[in-house]
């Protein structure tokens, strides 16, 4: 692809005015990649030419064209974005910010870095969706290039384009994009079945051109006989669309009938019709399998006739029937209309009316807590498999797979779904958490006498975008309960941590907490613990962040009180046994068994009395130790001891490693509940050695019963240790 063939390409359908403009942009990134080499070695200049290309194929408009020639100069030389608003002006300037990641901020992890690069390109495609349209392109020339990346490169740009970009071209109708994207990439994350499929669809493909050659001729002779013009031709199934049938139905190669596709391109949706009917004529329909798109579009704008037949020789054959301006749209999707050509996108027009669900994420982008959370929100309501149900006008309205009733209503309005007290589905009142199927008719129930949603409702709601109006409502209407109300959590919570709450909800402690987690202030932060925004447990873990340093770093002086207690003469202390630990001298102080070592009973264990926490009880191998009984913080350490008439359960942190392979997961789980004991939290990794992880949290009563446990799970098949976890 040189200059000449894409300016060539592009005056079929645009101004000199615009060629100008665009050969000035590349002259531009030519010279700012100048001397830079993709990893093919090639000049890096033919990244840019191939990706706008690929939007001069779509009729893209010139900004769109001149922000795909510059969309790496940002990112990938000297040139700054306001040099581009200079030359090129704001619109394309915003386009190129839209796609520059964010390569120079410095984060924790490159899945931290990753996730903020989603959500700028997202907020980005939302004001413009044109950003979106030019990475997709991007993408699809990277995936053309991906035999020059690394093999775990490969995986990783392949999966993420299955997991992200394939999603997002199947929601904006390019499905000239999203099948070339997949069966991509699936050559690099199955390669065995990617050729197996590829040398089975060749073994027949003389059979298979002469089946569609007989069916061709006998479509063809019916609709002269009618007078219909039209294009026919047939298409193989795409192969990662043959790869899901196999695994999602577990059928074999040849158990999938419909491999073949016969299209029908005709002049008018009349003639679409027309054509149905001599289909059907010729063939008898298969029940069920027939779909009017035309009458109903998908979402994405979608239309088409589709009707499976028993063709030729028994054989199921499908059958695609549309206008050349419908097989414009199922193949470039909103690019085939984009009405950029003709100017701005007129609000509430069509087109600005079908892609409104991507006005969503403005919402999700004010709501989320962090980028990871935008991003897994996004995936949940923009990546999902959808529904489509019906209100009872006959609208089709388009919710992710698992939906139910209240996020149809919050779909409809905020205010229906806040005064939601029940739904109908197909005529019948049904509870709000029944999960809609495509094609239900469903009516809400509303009152203006509603007390507003339930904290349940946060919960029940399966899209985010209703729970997000959910937690607005309680945020808007509740605010002075949920502030009390988080407050009283944070400091019960402290109080199960055994921590005075005076000692941490200070004003300054509380303050930087709430900006930790993005809060305006104090009480938007107690609010949303109210409203169940987040979690009192995440609070406190930050709020004891200080004390938890300052005990385990700095030495403390010792109060007057403790000192007291120290040196009082033996016949004059009073001990009191609690959770099974007696402390010899100490009264009335709170006892806490440290997480850093989980003691049991059977254990040594040591006690160190801590500022406004009582005494932490540890094992006297713990790490931290050494640090308690250094200087001064030697004076905090206590005397305690194992109270043997108390029963109880303590928590015990074990990790198994062993042989990954099929049930070895569900057989440790199951020797350890046929021990008897109660297995509080559990989860499990591999790595690329097929060495298997598995993190147990399990409750046991003394250290005879851990050691049983632990000695019936080694004798299990593949399990090389199990040992228990001691926190540093």
């Amino acid at each position: 692809m040189s200059i000449e063939q894409l300016m060539e390409k592009a005056s079929t359908y645009m101004k000199e005015s615009d060629l100008e403009k665009i050969r000035e942009a590349y002259e531009f990134a030519d010279k700012a990649h100048l001397g830079q080499v993709r990893k093919s070695g090639e000049p890096y200049i033919l990244h840019p030419l191939a990706v706008a290309d690929i939007l001069v194929n779509m009729q893209m408009d010139v900004t769109s064209i001149m922000a795909a020639l510059l969309h790496d100069v940002v990112e990938d030389t000297t040139v700054s974005l306001e040099v581009v608003l200079q030359h090129f002006g704001e619109t394309c300037a915003m386009l190129v910010d839209g796609l520059t990641k964010l390569e120079k901020i410095r984060f924790k992890t490159k899945e931290e870095q990753q996730n903020e690069n989603y959500r700028k390109m997202f907020v980005a495609m939302a004001q413009d969706i044109r950003v979106i349209l030019i990475k997709l392109a991007d993408r699809l020339h990277n995936m053309r290039t991906l035999k020059y990346q690394s093999e775990e490169s490969q995986r990783r740009i392949a999966d993420e384009t299955l997991e992200i970009f394939c999603p997002i071209a199947h929601r904006l109708g390019i499905s000239a994009i999203k099948w070339e994207m997949e069966d991509i990439a699936l050559r690099y994350l199955n390669p065995q079945q990617y050729y197996r499929i590829v040398n089975l669809m060749q073994k027949k493909r003389a059979e298979r051109e002469q089946f569609i050659q007989d069916v061709i001729s006998s479509i063809n002779e019916k609709m002269s006989e009618m007078g219909i013009d039209g294009d026919i031709s047939g298409r193989p199934k795409h192969i990662y669309s043959i790869y899901k049938k196999m695994t999602a139905r577990n059928k074999q190669f040849n158990e999938i009938y419909d491999l073949l596709a016969i299209r029908v391109i005709v002049d008018n949706i009349k003639d679409c019709y027309a054509t149905l009917g001599i289909i059907h004529t010729l063939w008898k329909p298969m029940p069920g399998r027939f779909k009017d798109y035309i009458a109903m579009p998908k979402a994405n704008m979608y239309q088409s006739l589709h009707t499976t037949v028993i063709g030729p020789n028994g054989e199921p054959l499908e059958v695609q029937i549309r206008t050349w301006e419908m097989h414009k749209t199922s193949e470039y999707g909103i690019a085939a209309h984009w009405a950029y050509k003709e100017g701005l996108v007129v609000p509430g027009g069509k087109f600005e009316n079908k892609m409104s669900l991507f006005r969503e994420i403005l919402e999700l982008q004010h709501e989320a807590r962090d980028a990871s959370e935008f991003v897994e929100s996004l995936k949940m309501d923009f990546f999902t498999d959808l529904v489509f149900v019906f209100t009872p006008k006959g609208e089709v309205i388009e919710l992710p797979a698992g939906s139910v009733p209240l996020d149809f209503a919050y779909r409809i309005h905020t205010e229906v779904g806040n005064r939601t007290i029940g739904a109908k589905v197909n005529g019948r009142i049904v509870p709000l958490d029944y999960k809609l199927k495509t094609g239900d008719i469903v009516e809400i129930l509303t009152s203006k006498h509603s007390y507003g949603p339930s904290q349940d409702w946060i919960k029940l709601a399966q899209s985010s975008h209703a729970r997000t109006k959910i937690k607005q409502w309680f945020k808007k209407e509740r605010r002075e309960e949920n502030v009390a109300k988080g407050k009283d959590s944070i400091e019960r919570e402290l109080r199960r941590l055994a921590i005075e709450p005076s000692a941490v909800m200070t004003d300054e402690n509380m303050l930087e907490v709430a900006g930790k987690f993005n809060f305006n202030d104090i009480e938007d932060m107690l609010s949303a613990v109210g409203f169940g925004g987040i979690t009192a447990a995440q609070i406190c873990t930050r709020l004891t962040d200080k004390l938890r340093k300052e005990q385990a770093e700095y030495p403390l002086e010792l109060t007057s009180e403790v000192k007291d207690l120290k040196s009082a003469p033996e016949k004059e202390r009073k001990s009191r046994p609690t959770h099974g630990v007696q402390v010899k001298g100490v009264e009335n102080l709170l006892v806490r068994f440290a997480r850093c070592c989980n003691p049991v009973p059977g254990d040594n264990i040591t006690g160190y009395i801590t500022r406004g926490r009582g005494v932490s009880i540890h094992r006297q191998d713990c790490t931290n130790i050494p640090l308690m009984s250094e200087g001064e913080e030697g004076n905090r350490v206590i005397e305690v001891e194992w109270v043997d008439s108390v029963e109880a359960n303590y928590s015990v942190e074990i990790e198994i490693t062993g042989h990954d392979r099929r049930g070895l997961l569900n057989e440790v789980l199951q020797v350890v509940s046929e021990s008897k004991t109660v297995i509080s939290a559990v989860s499990g990794r591999s790595d690329k050695n097929k060495m298997a992880m598995i993190h147990m949290t399990i409750l046991i009563r003394n250290i005879d019963h851990l050691q049983s446990v632990v000695d019936k799970i080694k004798r299990l098949k593949d399990v090389y240790s199990v040992q228990r976890i001691m926190q540093t």
